[in-house]
């Protein structure tokens, strides 16, 4: 932050300013949104006769999802590749997914498939870095055991330094939760990386750490190996923490500071219209004042219409926060639907994800654009689901670990879902061979998912961010995916 940043009036405390300035303060992390936009206005986005959305929703399952189970069924192959489950059809001629996601078939006139994304990692920290930053190629010196300043920047950094704010709200967003392996070292890719922490994405923790609980708790936890391990996490938004030192030490639990914040906001309001606050203390004032954001992360005590459409649970409270948040003005919300490797189905997979993981996933996705679509919104916010690679082809068994079989990592082919935001709905791009190992039509890299996301987004080609030494990089690493408009 620039040295003549700072905050003069003479009645401002050292104590509102650090409850207005203070990064920790919701639970959020970096302090980005200085006002650095490095692209050509002027210049013509592509071709593919979409680029207007507002907004952008990236749904991200850690883990990686089988696409055999999901949105390439292989019914005709042998029966250690095709699985358990069956195809069903949906609302589009000719398109079938799974049984489990009977309210996304209802549906496919809103959304499109690529079936053929591929890249080279079958390990799970370099593939997050990967499919987050949307690079294939690591960087130098890249270290699988934690993130690093020497990382790529993420979609969610790159897109909300790109995108012009639309008030005072942070532009990029991601919730509910950091991913955070179960030995507590921190999956590489989520933040700005080589950017700068000032461009790292707000984080809103929503959602305790567990290092073997996963899922859409409390209606839906459970555990890749049945360890018995205890849950008792509550889903709550935001998670209100201070560091040490801030001189709040008085405080006594969540629900006071959130009361003493209230009394505040006036205060704090008042201050953020006489004052020249950097755009950083401004959205930190607005995170405070703003009823919308107020409203936003409120989703557990939602209206039981909302609530019982999305879900009383981690994923349905998450699409309904990130739902909420676009609506108020953040250009890119990133949620993890669940922590770190909860769609790892090695083991037990079939029954993990017939009871635990696709019903929650079908129905909150179906609510947010059912919900989007109602009200105009959807061809203005972009949807995308991904993962960091697929599930291999053949079943297999890990008795030492499962009492039942699954798949293990994959990143030559994963299936993506898209919705609004100009997507043409029906469609599917891109093909898998005839046992969903590689691409067979059309193959695309983690580069072309990236440019889909800034195309939509109206982020030109031309654009470029700078790091702290001044230097110029592409945005664009490659074209966005053909034939999804």
């Amino acid at each position: 932050m620039n040295s003549d940043c700072r905050w003069k009036h003479p009645s401002l405390s050292r104590r509102m300013a650090i409850q207005a300035g203070a990064i920790g303060i919701l639970g959020l992390g970096g302090n980005h949104l200085s006002g650095l936009r490095q692209a050509n206005a002027s210049a013509t986005p592509g071709n593919l006769g979409f680029g207007k959305a507002k907004s952008c929703i990236f749904i991200f399952l850690s883990g990686g999802l089988a696409q055999h189970e999901s949105f390439d069924m292989k019914p005709n192959a042998p029966a250690n590749v095709r699985g358990e489950f069956q195809p069903i059809a949906t609302r589009t001629p000719g398109i079938q997914i799974c049984e489990h996601l009977p309210l996304l078939a209802e549906r496919s006139d809103r959304w499109a498939l690529c079936r053929s994304l591929t890249h080279s990692s079958n390990d799970h920290s370099a593939a997050h870095h990967i499919m987050l930053t949307g690079q294939s190629q690591l960087p130098t010196g890249f270290n699988p055991n934690g993130s690093s300043r020497t990382d790529r920047p993420s979609i969610a950094s790159v897109a909300g330094y790109a995108t012009k704010a639309r008030n005072n709200l942070p532009t990029a967003v991601a919730l509910p939760e950091r991913l955070v392996h179960s030995s507590g070292r921190m999956i590489p890719g989520q933040h700005a990386g080589e950017m700068g922490a000032m461009h790292d994405p707000w984080m809103i923790e929503a959602s305790p750490f567990h290092s073997s609980s996963y899922g859409a708790f409390p209606e839906y936890r459970f555990d890749h190996q049945d360890r018995g391990h205890a849950d008792e996490r509550l889903f709550q938004a935001p998670q209100i923490t201070l560091s040490e030192g801030l001189g709040m030490k008085e405080m006594n639990g969540r629900l006071q500071l959130l009361d003493s914040l209230n009394k505040q906001q006036s205060k704090l309001a008042h201050y953020s219209e006489t004052q020249s606050f950097d755009r950083f203390r401004q959205s930190a004032v607005s995170l405070l004042t703003e009823s919308s954001l107020q409203r936003a992360f409120d989703v557990t005590r939602a209206d039981d219409s909302a609530q019982d459409r999305y879900g009383r649970n981690s994923f349905g409270w998450s699409l309904l926060m990130a739902r909420r948040l676009v609506t108020a003005g953040v250009n890119l919300v990133q949620v993890n639907l669940g922590n770190d490797e909860t769609w790892d189905t090695h083991g037990n997979a079939f029954p993990h994800l017939k009871n635990a993981l696709l019903p929650p996933t079908d129905k909150a996705l179906s609510a947010l654009i059912d919900d989007l679509h109602s009200t105009g919104e959807l061809d203005e916010t972009l949807i995308v689901m991904a993962g960091e690679f697929g599930r291999t082809p053949q079943i297999t068994l890990l008795p030492e670990h499962y009492k039942l079989p699954g798949r293990d990592h994959w990143g030559a082919v994963q299936s993506v879902f898209f919705a609004g935001g100009g997507i043409r709905g029906g469609t599917v791009v891109g093909k898998s061979d005839a046992q969903g190992a590689y691409p067979a039509e059309q193959p695309v890299k983690p580069e072309n998912f990236a440019a889909t996301i800034y195309h939509a987004l109206g982020i030109p080609q031309t654009a470029i961010w700078k790091d702290a030494t001044n230097r110029p990089h592409q945005i664009y690493l490659g074209e966005p995916i053909a034939g999804l408009s």
